[in-house]
């Protein structure tokens, strides 16, 4: 079986309303557009769903979070079209959380690359272990974290955002995360991790669902032009990957 057609999106949902989204992929889980795609889905189904009250957004495994999008689709990508659809993968994810009506808590226990820092951007609560890194490596690659770049900043700061941007081939540290407001608390151990989790969970499931939608709203203020901004920031990407440059850099970059 082909990379691009392996990896797993399931949901468990506890008594208590808390639905555990969890996405997984063999290679570090650097997710394919078909993943994404069932992501953004679940996201936006779970989230409708009367019976959940808050949602744990988790990926499989112990070191990697999330790599990103698939390299063996992003080096097949040969015309603008194909280009777009394949960098709105991330940008439909992000798009499904921010519009998610249901607070949604991340559990990022291993390294997270471009898209993986998009996600983690993109929840309202972020878990992570010591183990966390993060790295916005597009730029090494000839393109630019333009899809992610609004939920990073956001969450991040334009200063920290830049920071991760150009210095592409660098991983930041989990602490250096948690103090740009990234993660918002950081453990030794997964499962210390998720001990403070389920705490946090179980305490919203217990909340006013009412209030923790108009809450949802509130945070999000100002970013209602999101759908066609990303979309926007996906063309400029589908665009520069069709460059001698980008795929040049790519092809290096896959030889390492």
């Amino acid at each position: 079986m082909s990379a691009v057609n392996q990896g797993h999106v399931k949901v468990e949902i506890s008594e208590q309303g808390i639905a555990t989204i969890e996405f997984g992929h063999p290679l570090s889980n650097s997710l394919p557009g078909k993943i994404l795609e069932k992501l953004r889905k679940t996201i936006t189904d779970i989230g409708a769903q009367n019976d959940v009250k808050v949602i744990v957004l988790k990926s499989a495994g112990e070191r990697a979070f999330c790599g990103g999008a698939s390299f063996d689709e992003l080096i097949a990508i040969n015309d603008e079209k194909t280009g777009l659809e394949f960098f709105s993968g991330f940008a439909n994810v992000i798009n499904a959380i921010r519009k998610c009506p249901k607070l949604v808590i991340g559990r990022v226990q291993g390294k997270a690359v471009g898209g993986g820092v998009g996600i983690a951007s993109a929840v309202d609560y972020c878990f992570a272990t010591k183990f966390s890194a993060v790295k916005l490596s597009e730029l090494a690659v000839g393109i630019g974290p333009y899809v992610v770049g609004p939920a990073v900043q956001r969450k991040v700061g334009l200063s920290a955002f830049s920071q991760m941007t150009i210095n592409a081939t660098e991983f930041q540290t989990a602490e250096w995360a948690r103090e740009k407001g990234l993660y918002m608390d950081i453990y030794d151990t997964a499962e210390e991790m998720d001990a403070g989790i389920d705490a946090l969970a179980t305490k919203l499931a217990g909340s006013n669902p009412e209030s923790m939608r108009k809450l949802k709203k509130v945070f999000w203020e100002g970013t209602e032009t999101w759908d066609n901004l990303l979309k926007v920031r996906a063309a400029i990407s589908g665009e520069l990957v069709l460059s001698d440059f980008t795929k040049n850099a790519i092809n290096a970059f896959k030889k390492k």
